[in-house]
């Protein structure tokens, strides 16, 4: 008797074996193939870094200092004769320019007292006119100069022109206007109001003609030179810095401090401001055509200065022989050995995400920041 069960037993076996007995070259071909496949080290290890290029340039150390930030002109101006307020045409804050009008004072009673210092002079005029025809008439001679001037005492006509001289300036006094380009810092006065002589009406600030009286100690004074650069920084805006010059070293040292003065033109800017404090770094000396890499870029191993220069995609430490700094900039030395540089013009060296890297490690440039 035939036993069909086992034939069939032996197909189904069968069946399910033969998946499982592909070549090795089917399974790589699958849909899946790619998802079973290792990474690559080079590619997921890749850190991500900021760089910066070597350069070459001038070198400038500097003396760290601060200093207070000064106005060429803050002016008090104030009523220069007494009068009422007719109109107030600027407030705190108005930006103005030189002659522009700020206050008015009522100019009737000025206009009223010129008309009256005018009828003066002409009353006085014709007293000495006939002072002059009687005396011509009496000599039978023109009036000498000296004859005009002791008929013009006589007759007031000299007194009454200078009463209306100074009518007229009282009249001008009645506008104030600004006598300089600049800033009204406070107003004192209000329409309708009236004034005295000598009274406040307003302040007035120069805010884009400023300097610094920056603090130097005394040992750092013969470093400082009149023409160097100043780089000014406030805590308002500590990451803008404003560029200035060194214009004078004031000549007393205080006797208390040990410290000289050395006195920074700069030129105002909207963040900037007479009172303010600033740090300030002083040029002293410029070294000319030096090979420079970031001072953020210097770390040390073992004791030794080194940077990681990207080359190839990857990060490898270079041993320096460093000269002077200036907390920007660092100054690289040749080899004492062979006398030839480490690094060349154009390198890339890291300034982030170097502090913790391995020689030879994979990197990832994300900026490339200029100098």
């Amino acid at each position: 008797m035939i036993d069909w069960a086992r034939p069939v037993t032996l197909l189904v076996l069968s069946g399910l074996l033969l998946p499982g007995c592909r070549p090795p070259e089917a399974d790589a071909e699958g849909p899946d193939s790619t998802a079973a496949e290792p990474e690559r080290p080079g590619r997921t290890l890749a850190l991500p870094v900021v760089g910066r290029p070597v350069r070459r340039g001038d070198l400038v150390l500097t003396v760290a200092t601060t200093g207070q930030v000064r106005s060429d002109a803050i002016a008090t101006l104030r009523a220069e004769t007494a009068g009422r307020v007719d109109d107030v045409l600027v407030r705190p804050g108005s930006k103005v320019s030189r002659g522009q009008v700020l206050v008015r004072l009522d100019s009737m009673p000025f206009v009223l007292s010129l008309r009256e210092a005018q009828t003066v002079i002409d009353q006085a005029d014709l007293q000495y006119r006939d002072l002059l025809i009687t005396d011509s008439i009496v000599t039978g001679e023109a009036p000498t100069e000296q004859k005009r001037h002791t008929a013009a005492a006589r007759s007031g006509l000299a007194a009454a022109m200078i009463r209306y001289d100074q009518r007229v300036l009282e009249r001008r006094q009645a506008t104030i206007v600004a006598p300089f380009d600049g800033t009204v810092d406070r107003v004192e006065v209000t329409a309708g109001e009236r004034v005295s002589s000598g009274e406040e009406l307003l302040t007035l600030v120069d805010g884009a003609h400023l300097w610094i009286e920056a603090s130097v100690l005394e040992h750092d004074l013969p470093l400082i030179r009149e023409g160097g650069r100043a780089v000014v920084t406030t805590a308002a805006h500590p990451d803008q810095p404003i560029i200035g010059r060194i214009t004078t070293l004031l000549p007393l040292v205080d006797s208390t401090t040990r410290a000289g003065r050395a006195v920074v033109r700069i030129r105002g800017t909207g963040g900037l401001r007479p009172g303010m404090y600033a740090d300030v770094e002083l040029e002293t000396t410029r070294l000319a055509d030096r090979l420079l890499v970031p001072a953020a870029a210097v770390i040390e191993r073992d004791g030794r200065p080194l940077v990681f220069v990207v080359r190839d995609g990857r990060a490898q430490w270079v041993y320096l022989q460093l000269g002077r700094s200036n907390g920007i900039d660092t100054e690289v030395l040749p080899d004492d050995a062979t006398g030839e540089f480490p690094l060349v013009e154009g390198d890339t060296v890291l300034i982030e995400g170097h502090l913790t890297l391995t020689h030879d490690a994979p990197v990832r440039l994300v900026a490339t920041r200029e100098n």
